[in-house]
């Protein structure tokens, strides 16, 4: 097995993600943090994290010249987005007043209203912070071995809205129903940090890196 790349863009703490690899990943792979566009162009894999603000995550992709190959990533290998890295795939974010960000998919990045509440009518906290269920809209290789109850941890204020229905494979509840994934083709996407989540994020890598798209 080939490199996994880890993109580092300056913002995160991308050592838990890469220790995380690094325990589920086959003899032989190599996982590298790299801020480098070579690296991430002859990757086998890309995982792109993120944490931090829409506006400054995008800043700091151009800075970094990490546009385009991000894009030609997502579009031709096994691509696993997380947090921040599943927000920027949209077209806009209602963040920081209004940010373009890459626009693999149409649709927005949204804001959590202030006033949301639960079901027994207690306001809910925003950001939206802690372990939370999966709803999966429908199949995909990297739920196997998951149980359909499985939760995992969170921590946005902010969540994806897509315009096209088939590319949600999950949604949460929040106060309301949000997309918590995406999928399409060689790319999977979560709003949830798998490196947090225990053994089944664990168990989600396990199957990213073992993916044949």
């Amino acid at each position: 097995m080939g490199t996994i790349a880890v993109v580092d863009y300056g913002m995160g703490n991308l050592r838990s993600v890469a220790k995380a690899l690094e325990h589920v990943a086959p003899k032989g792979a190599s996982v590298r943090i790299t801020d480098r566009a070579d690296d991430i162009t002859g990757a086998e894999r890309v995982v792109f994290p993120g944490q931090g603000a829409a506006r400054d995550c995008m800043r700091a992709i151009d800075a970094h010249g990490l546009r385009e190959p991000l894009l030609e990533a997502a579009r031709s290998r096994p691509f696993f987005g997380m947090c921040m890295g599943l927000q920027v795939l949209l077209a806009h974010s209602e963040e920081n007043g209004g940010t373009d960000c890459l626009g693999l998919f149409p649709g927005n990045v949204r804001a959590f209203p202030r006033d949301l509440h639960d079901g027994h009518g207690h306001r809910l906290k925003i950001p939206h912070m802690g372990w939370n269920t999966v709803h999966r809209t429908r199949a995909h290789p990297l739920w196997n071995g998951i149980a359909e109850t499985a939760c995992f941890y969170f921590v946005h204020g902010y969540h994806a809205a897509p315009e096209e229905p088939d590319v949600v494979a999950g949604t949460t509840d929040y106060g309301r129903r949000f997309c918590s994934v995406l999928a399409d083709a060689n790319l999977f996407a979560c709003q949830f940090h798998p490196e947090k989540s225990s053994r089944d994020g664990l168990r989600l890598l396990k199957n990213f890196v073992e993916w044949s798209p």
